[in-house]
Parts: structure tokens; sequence; C-alpha cells
């Protein structure tokens, strides 16, 4: 093997992966990497390329915190019968670590659920390597894994007949360790619900019960698969309150959902997912700082002979990017003050007629728009289907 330094380069053996060999191309600026070979035995490189060796618990970017979870080049390929392949995933990396909450933020169909069942150990990947709470699933030790995690899955269905103290008592009887079932029905705001039957739960309580099914064990890691999606407001605000508890004592917890206030609020870093790739990692704040602007201004004109063009609004003093969106435009701005009244002249100027204007903070729904051209409410396009259903319909 080659040992060719200060490329931007490494490979060699990880003892931890059962002495797999893996060949990674790192920037070392930047902390991003991409899987390049995996021979199985050894891997051999030419130029640019430095040995490196990773044992358990490790991150893959030198002099990073250790990992509760860590998965390489992760692929996922549906077999679609006489159609072509479905790829759920396509090279998925992800480091999380101790402590932090880690949300998977994208549309319907990105590969979120898919990547998540695959931690889980739900689902085997199609390639890649995969490593939770320091151990790999089917190295013989998957039951003492599962007794450190906790899941929520995206559709959970409890039994209808049974009351909310046993729902959770028979799932604490799933762990050798746990929490008193009282206490985590306390903890989720359902005391007064302790002898309700699951059928008569509103959907917002039936939601804090599977939250409360997850967190009975006491999780090291919990996994929480779109937890609020379909909730009112007031039931997301509470269970955004367990996930903070469940933080507050040095927990880790992997979230999934395409709400972007709920990865803000939530989430101390984020991947965006779409078509089963990783598009952005990193904090909220600083994924929303890539767009150069605090604000957006989005507007709208009544009908027009000549449509406006995008190359005009760019010319607007204080735009830093402009942007068709759906029935109007959307101005990335540096400051309001100064790009609203230079807007309002031009449109003006131009003979057109405004039909709505609002201003707002940029979100993490424009780093996704900037970079996909679609909204998170937007699901997958129905020609590239990213997960099992959409492969076997």
């Amino acid at each position: 093997m080659q040992d060719c330094r200060g490329k931007g380069f490494r490979v060699g053996r990880s003892d931890g992966y059962s002495r797999q060999s893996a060949c990674e191309k790192v920037d070392l600026q930047g902390g991003r990497r991409s899987l390049f070979k995996n021979s199985g035995t050894g891997v051999e490189c030419g130029a640019g390329f430095r040995v490196w060796e990773q044992r358990l618990g490790e991150s893959l970017v030198e002099g990073s915190r250790p990992t509760v979870i860590c998965c390489q080049g992760l692929w996922k390929t549906y077999d679609a019968g006489k159609r072509r392949a479905v790829e759920a995933l396509r090279g998925v990396d992800l480091d999380v670590h101790p402590g932090e909450c880690f949300g998977l933020l994208g549309p319907n169909g990105a590969g979120k659920t898919t990547t998540v069942e695959i931690l889980e150990g739900l689902l085997k990947p199609s390639a890649g390597v995969v490593e939770v709470l320091g151990r790999r699933w089917g190295a013989g030790a998957d039951m003492a894994l599962r007794q450190r995690m906790g899941i929520t899955l995206q559709e959970t269905r409890l039994n209808d007949k049974l009351t909310t103290i046993e729902t959770v008592r028979l799932f604490r009887s799933f762990y050798h360790q746990g929490r008193e079932p009282d206490d985590v029905i306390t903890a989720v705001s359902l005391q007064e619900k302790r002898t309700a039957r699951v059928e008569n739960l509103s959907g917002g309580q039936r939601q804090r019960l599977v939250v409360a099914c997850g967190l009975v064990g006491d999780p090291e890691l919990l996994f929480l698969d779109e937890p609020t999606t379909g909730l009112d407001p007031g039931s997301r605000r509470e269970i955004w309150e367990i996930v903070r508890q469940h933080q507050a004592h040095g927990r880790t917890t992997l979230i999934t959902t395409h709400y972007m206030d709920e990865a803000e609020r939530l989430c101390d870093r984020v991947a965006i997912v779409d078509h089963g790739r990783v598009i952005a990692l990193g904090t909220p704040p600083a994924l929303i700082a890539r767009l150069g602007g605090e604000h957006v201004v989005e507007f709208a004109v009544n009908r027009h002979a000549e449509p406006l063009s995008i190359d005009r609004l760019d010319a607007i003093p204080a735009v830093l990017a402009a942007r068709a969106d759906r029935d109007g435009f959307a101005l990335t701005v540096s400051e309001p003050h100064v790009a609203v009244p230079a807007l309002l002249g031009r449109l003006n100027r131009w003979n057109y007629e405004l039909s709505r204007l609002t201003t707002r903070h940029v979100s993490l729904e424009d780093v996704f728009v900037s970079l996909t051209g679609r909204h998170l409410t937007e699901d997958t396009p129905a020609d590239e289907p990213q997960t099992k259903e959409a492969a076997t319909a």
C-alpha cells in the first residue's frame, strides 16, 4: 500500500470493521469525505493517497469527536422487477456525536426513513458500513445493542384495547433495565390519561405515548422518525419539549423531519437529504449563513404582457440572489430596508403592479430550495422514486 501524504486522501484497514479496507477522499479543510474504493482485503492506490487506521467509535474526520452513529458509503437498492432498480440511498456518510440532537431533513421520498431503518438494524444496506454505539449489526451483539436504543417508527400501531399504562409496561418488559412506566407517563404529560384506552386518545396523545414507549428503556440513543407529522402546533411543541428533556440528560437523538422549523429549533446539526444523498451538512445557523443574507423578500405581481426577468431583480441594490418561487419571486437580501424601497421603485418604473409582498428571516427551507430548486413540502419527483414502496408499486 502506498503512502502519499498531504494530498487530501487516505486509505487503510479499519480493525473495528472486521478488517475491511476502505479508501476515501477527504477534504481536510471542510471535513467532507467520499468513499473511493473498498477491495475487501487491501487497497492499492496511486498518487495522492496516504495510509490511515480507524478504530471503533472514532469519527472519519481527523481530530473530531467520538461518534454514536457512523456510516460510510451507505447504499440501498431495491429490485423493481422488470423496471430499473431503485436506488433509495446513494452513498450516505454520517457521523452523529454523543449528546447531540441530529436531524435528517428532506422531502417525502428523499431516503430519510430508509437511512434510519438501516441504522436501527431493521434493513440491511446494499453497500457501505454502519456502526451504532460502537457496534455493527450482525456481529453477534444485536440484542445487547437494541437494549441501548429507543425507536419510534414513522407508523407505530399500538393495541387499541390496552390502556396507556399497560402499553408502557409492555414496552418496558422488553428491556433488562429502564425507567419506571409511571415516571415516563408523567414525563410525556399523560398522567391524566393513565388508565385511558389507546383507542380513546387524541392524535397528539397517542403520539406522545409512542414516544414514551421509545423512552421507557432509558435509551442512550433515541430514533424518532417523523414524530410530529400530522399533529397540530400545540402537540408538536409538546413532542419538542420531550426531545429537549431527553437531550438534557446527555442522551443522543436522531430525528427525521420535513418541517424546517422543527429542525431549526431542535437540532444541533442537520443533514439535508435529497434523492438518497446528503446534499448539505452542518448546524442550522451555518447552513443558513451559506446563502449570504439574513432576510428574504417574497413578492408577486399582477399579470403583465412581459414576464419579469430574474436578471432585472438580481440588479436591485442589496439583493444577493433572486429566484422564481411558485406564483411569485423570492429575493435573498442583505439589507431589507434598502432592497424593499428599491424593489418598489423598480416595479413602478417597469409598470408592474404589486399584488403581494412579505419579508421574513432566511430559513432551512431557503437552503433546500437554493440547492434543489424545490420546496421541502414537495415530494421527490415521481420519475425518481426513492423508497421501497415506490419501487414495488
